[in-house]
């Protein structure tokens, strides 16, 4: 692994603080410390616990006039402080409780059972690229964690765009699906995933001034420790601070086979630090900081040839002022800076089947050579939204801008530009008008978005604009008590991605075992996403007891994306693509030159269908839930050729069930999921996934939680980790078990 223990100047403070070895003696001390004090407080009293007393980081409920609790939580995603199912589009929320509930290893294990949304990671756990409705990648979908957009992209087999936000560190999540969220920046034609971290707020009880949790988690398959602390203090009601720090230590895990899982192994430490102040009555301003040190290592034909170093600190700033009295300010302001650095540290000397990135000639990477990856991104985000009424018509007037700036910069073992990342610097930046009309039964969002980008390097630069229209119909027709709460609603929504500067300007010969050159693209058009969808939502409370509530989403969508952006092989000798007369291999199936050339081009379009269902029943006896999700999908050539789009995920199915007992103490149920195979994947299979979960809040400091994950032993590959050559195949049967021990005063 890469020395963990020096000093880079350039992180300062914050790598300081990450340094893992320190850390992790430091977070042991800390989480004994808790555990005995807590363990002191429990011997003291055992006191029963009731759902009105649970801490509120785990229950985010709401109560209705008639006293009923109810499941809806205010969406970060949108502007106008909806919940999920008030939405006019299709949106998710995952809150505290069920990402406990999950006991997410990775951000992975956070969206199971979202409709339309996935996550793939290969065999590297901890990195991680959002796939909605069969996009992903290159910023088709907006990743933003506390603010900070998420822009880091280094090119290679498996997926291209990654992230890094450790689960225990998440408070909540929102998923907005297709481009009705482009509110929320450029590129997202896809849809917007929104992370929001632990705050005091959330973590402190009513009565409380200062709180101390530790946990301390083993699983089964990896053989996998986690332990994680957290502390908050309220030094009055208008200041207040949260620290938690993660630290995960994991084994290569073994695939339902039995078979261990070659590259699997990580160990990551992460933290955050948020502070919220209010200035004023109406004002508050969080400050926050987020950092992740994440070592693991690539494996080539199972043995491992390099080891990575993944270094990222993101710093935010959010302001807002909401004055109930003055209904034209409900203004946010967000500022923030993402720095990723990824080091890759060669192992051992590498010679056969390697090949020079300019020349295409064969080449030696000496042992201990290194390829750096070093990302900067500002972010800027203002909008207001003012409330009036003209006549009988209310009115919800949102308008803002925000500017985008990524800063890329690689070298690779010869000391020169990575030619497979490029380096290069992109700025976005657009604005928007958006109103929401409501009259009575009767509801209109329509909006107006502008893009524009400039794509600067040594080679090449580009540049756009655009603007996109946003309209949405939304009626609740009927008044009789059953049916009051369903809404019927449509909606036309275009989105406008530029191009990266992976897809512009990557240049170079392939490295390993096959050489061929990959061409640049300075010529790229943006892609243009236009959305039909048409849905429903249901919400009834007190239907077979006083309490309980059922929430229902439904959508179909037709999703078309002018202009798609994907990796085509050209013929060499063909137009475009050189014949460059290097030698061909040296037996069959061995390293040596391809006549092809690779390069990014356009589609005319690609084409996605699909439904999704969401569906939740909460009681006091227990819950329940059902979610799916069918989708399809292809690309079509300016030739009219059409293909299988490869980031078609599964069609799922999932069902959950949960039983409360001993008044909210004890939970255990179960969840199933069918997955089905993507049409036109080779490698890929239908599978069913069945897990268990229970957890026992023993008194109001000590919780166990307990689950089971792949309860049958499955060998399963998630589709978008199976090519046309090799599958990368997820954990077999995996247990965990943690306790978490709490304290404040």
């Amino acid at each position: 692994m890469a020395d963990r223990g020096r000093w880079v100047p350039e992180y300062g403070l914050a790598y300081a603080l990450l340094n893992k070895r320190r850390l992790a003696a430091l977070l042991g001390g800390v989480a004994l410390a808790t555990l005995t004090t807590a363990v002191a407080q429990a011997q003291q009293a055992d006191q029963t616990i009731s759902a009105q007393e649970e801490d509120s980081s785990t229950q985010e409920t709401t109560t209705d006039a008639s006293g009923a609790t109810v499941l809806d939580r205010i969406l970060v995603v949108s502007r106008t402080g909806e919940t999920a199912i008030e939405s006019l589009s299709s949106s998710s929320h995952i809150d505290q409780e069920q990402l406990e509930r999950r006991m997410a290893t990775n951000v992975n294990d956070a969206f199971f059972g979202v409709p339309g949304t996935v996550v793939q990671s290969d065999a590297r756990r901890t990195a991680s690229s959002v796939n909605i409705r069969g996009l992903q990648d290159f910023g088709r979908v907006q990743v933003i964690v506390d603010g900070a957009r998420q822009d880091f992209s280094r090119s290679g087999h498996g997926t291209s765009s990654t992230f890094w936000i450790d689960p225990d560190l998440i408070q909540s999540v929102d998923v907005t699906r297709g481009p009705v969220a482009n509110t929320y920046g450029s590129g997202a034609i896809g849809g917007v995933v929104m992370f929001d971290t632990k705050d005091a707020s959330g973590f402190l009880r009513p009565d409380e001034t200062w709180a101390t949790s530790a946990t301390g988690r083993f699983e089964t398959n990896g053989k996998g420790w986690t332990t994680s602390a957290t502390g908050a203090y309220r030094f009055s009601d208008d200041f207040d601070v949260l620290g938690n720090i993660v630290y995960r230590d994991y084994d290569e895990y073994r695939d339902g086979d039995g078979d261990r899982v070659a590259g699997s192994a990580f160990d990551v430490l992460s933290g955050m630090l948020k502070t919220s102040i209010r200035p004023t009555e109406h004002s508050e301003l969080k400050l926050g900081w987020i950092g992740a040190n994440d070592d693991w290592s690539e494996v080539s034909r199972g043995v491992p040839v390099s080891d990575l170093e993944m270094k990222q600190n993101t710093y935010t700033a959010r302001y807002n002022i909401t004055d109930e009295e003055k209904s034209w300010l409900d203004l946010h302001i967000h500022a923030s800076y993402n720095k990723t650095r990824l080091d890759r540290t060669y192992l051992t000397t590498l010679s056969f089947g390697q090949f020079d990135p300019v020349t295409g000639l064969p080449t030696v990477i000496p042992a201990g050579s290194k390829t750096n990856y070093d990302l900067g991104t500002f972010n800027f985000d203002l909008w207001n939204t003012s409330r009036f009424e003209t006549g009988s018509l209310q009115h919800e007037l949102t308008y803002g801008g925000d500017w985008v700036s990524d800063d890329m910069v690689t070298l690779d073992p010869g000391g020169g530009q990575d030619t497979y990342t490029p380096s290069g610097k992109r700025r976005v930046s657009g604005a928007y008008i958006q109103d929401k009309i409501t009259w009575d039964w009767f509801e209109v969002i329509a909006g107006l978005r502008y893009d524009s980008y400039k794509l600067d390097s040594d080679t090449a630069n580009s540049s756009g604009d655009r603007l996109s229209p946003r309209i949405t119909l939304g009626v609740t027709p009927f008044q009789t008590a059953a049916l009051s709460g369903l809404q019927f609603y449509g909606t036309y929504a275009e989105g406008y991605r530029s191009p990266s500067i992976t897809e512009t300007l990557m240049n170079g010969m392939h490295p390993t075992w096959a050489t061929f050159p990959f061409l640049p693209n300075p010529n790229l058009k943006p892609e243009i996403g236009r959305t039909w969808e048409a849905g429903l939502n249901y919400k009834a409370n007190d239907i077979l007891e006083a309490g309980d509530a059922l929430r229902l989403k439904a959508a179909y969508f037709n999703n078309d994306i002018d202009d798609y952006i994907g990796m085509t092989n050209l013929q060499a000798g063909g137009p475009g693509c050189p014949d460059l007369g290097l030698p061909p291999p040296p037996f069959p199936g061995g390293p040596g030159y391809q006549p092809v050339c690779s390069q990014y081009q356009n589609f005319a379009n690609a084409r996605i269908r699909g439904f999704e269902f969401e569906g939740f029943y909460d009681a006091s006896w227990g819950f329940a839930g059902l979610s799916a999700s069918i989708i399809n999908g292809h690309t079509v050539s300016y030739a009219g050729v059409r293909e299988d789009l490869a980031t078609i995920p599964s069609s799922q199915m999932t069902a959950q069930l949960g039983f409360r007992f001993f008044e909210d103490r004890l939970t255990v149920g179960g969840e199933v999921q069918y997955n089905g195979k993507p049409k036109g994947n080779t490698l890929a299979e239908d599978y069913t996934l069945v897990n268990a979960f229970a957890s026992y809040m023993a008194n109001e400091n000590l919780k166990v939680d307990f689950r089971v994950d792949n309860l049958f032993d499955v060998k399963y590959a998630n589709p978008l980790n199976a090519t046309t050559t090799s599958a990368v195949y997820e954990p077999g049967i995996t247990l965990k078990l943690a306790a978490t021990m709490r304290f404040g005063g």
